[in-house]
């Protein structure tokens, strides 16, 4: 704008000495220049602002301070509505009020009163809204104290390597409509070894989360340092907070609306559960049930049997990003390499995953998946997300069912 009003004043003093031929080319080059309207151009350029012209006079207030005392007494009244509310409110009630008494004002003010608009209203009821420091009724920048307990913590600030960091959330099994109680998922993940627990709770409460993160606590072969939810107020709340000082955890939390700070068991959302439940509603006793019992096969087939693959650094390369992955190994074999756990704990673990069939329970998984997709039968998916059976299984209603190379 600056710019513009200088090549203007230099534009105007050399139209002011021009023939009729050059203030039309002038008035070319000036459309072209600032992308203005001929007509205006025309008028500013005959009519340029000099140091020392006196300015335009501002217009005189059309409401005056009666207007503005007689606003404020119903505004108190009706407890301070907005200017649209108070529109409807000066409509429809002013004229009773002077006939009770409770407003006294002529019958000037009263009518400039009746069709003044909502915003000026608001504009009007400024400087008393400032003089008593009025809070608004919305805030989204006021917290919770319980975030000012829990720091933030991004990706870039874990050590990787330390055993016992767990990244927590939720999945909803809620369909199409996010409407009454329905089961989510716990869903929790080690940054370092990948170890994965998964636990159904039948709402998303304060009190039954906790309990689940109870149940899940000792499956872990480790213990866990820190836990780290997103901004969830069913994760970050005072018993959460609570509960993780009595098991000696610290707690931290990813920024608001940046779901990447929780990449690790985001992944593990669409791996572990997802592609195994699918998006169907799940809202019943004998769902929940399945669920768990699922996740109580899932944790042992996916931990000892399934290797992940992790991602060691990343390197730019004149303009590509090359990345560097470590040796494919199952969660197991991680902690088992692990100095940070115990030998008893690791022959524990030896035990169990001795005692392990994977085929066994490959078929026990898809007899699970086969009873709680055909206990929940008829019910909504997600918006063109079928359940996921993966694409080397072929769900049989045999014992035995077959299967398929991709």
């Amino acid at each position: 704008m600056n710019a513009r009003k200088q090549y203007l004043e230099e534009l105007s003093k050399e139209y002011q000495r021009s023939d009729e031929m050059g203030r039309g080319r002038l008035l070319d080059e000036g459309e072209k220049r600032t992308g203005l309207n001929r007509k205006y151009l025309i008028r500013v350029l005959n009519h340029p602002f000099r140091p020392g012209q006196r300015k335009r006079r501002k217009r005189r207030a059309q409401y005056g301070a009666a207007v503005v005392t007689a606003l404020v007494e119903v505004w108190d009244i009706f407890e301070q509505p907005c200017g649209q509310r108070m529109v409807a409110v000066l409509r429809g009630e002013l004229d009773r009020l002077r006939k009770l008494g409770e407003l006294r004002c002529s019958d000037a003010v009263a009518g400039q009163l009746k069709e003044i608009s909502a915003s000026t209203i608001d504009r009007l009821l400024g400087r008393e809204k400032r003089v008593r420091q009025l809070r608004r009724h919305r805030n989204p920048n006021v917290q919770r104290l319980i975030y000012q307990k829990v720091p933030v913590k991004v990706a870039a600030d874990w050590d990787t390597s330390e055993i016992g960091n767990v990244q927590v959330d939720f999945v909803a099994h809620c369909g199409r409509s996010t409407g009454g109680d329905y089961i989510h998922t716990i869903s929790a993940v080690d940054i370092a070894t990948n170890w994965w627990e998964g636990e159904a709770i039948a709402v998303r409460s304060q009190q039954a989360t906790k309990e689940g993160l109870s149940r899940m606590q000792p499956r872990f072969p480790f213990r866990i340092r820190e836990l780290h939810p997103d901004n969830d107020s069913a994760l970050v709340n005072d018993l959460l907070w609570d509960w993780s000082r009595e098991q000696r955890i610290r707690l931290s939390r990813s920024r608001p609306y940046k779901k990447n700070d929780n990449a690790w068991v985001e992944q593990k959302n669409w791996t572990h559960v997802r592609k195994v439940v699918g998006y169907r509603r799940f809202d019943t006793t004998s769902e929940l049930r399945l669920l768990n019992e699922i996740y109580a096969v899932l944790r042992l087939y996916k931990n000892f049997c399934l290797p992940t693959i992790r991602l060691q650094s990343k390197t730019r390369v004149e303009g590509r990003i090359k990345r560097t992955y470590d040796k494919p190994c199952t969660p197991y074999q991680r902690v088992m390499a692990s100095d940070q756990v115990g030998r008893k704990t690791k022959q524990q673990l030896r035990n169990i995953y001795e005692s392990l069939n994977p085929a066994a329970l490959y078929r026990r998984l898809t007899e699970l998946r086969v009873r709680l997709e055909e206990g929940s039968a008829g019910k909504s998916e997600g918006m063109g997300k079928p359940a996921y059976r993966g694409p080397d299984i072929r769900i049989s209603k045999r014992r035995n069912p077959v299967v398929a190379t991709a």
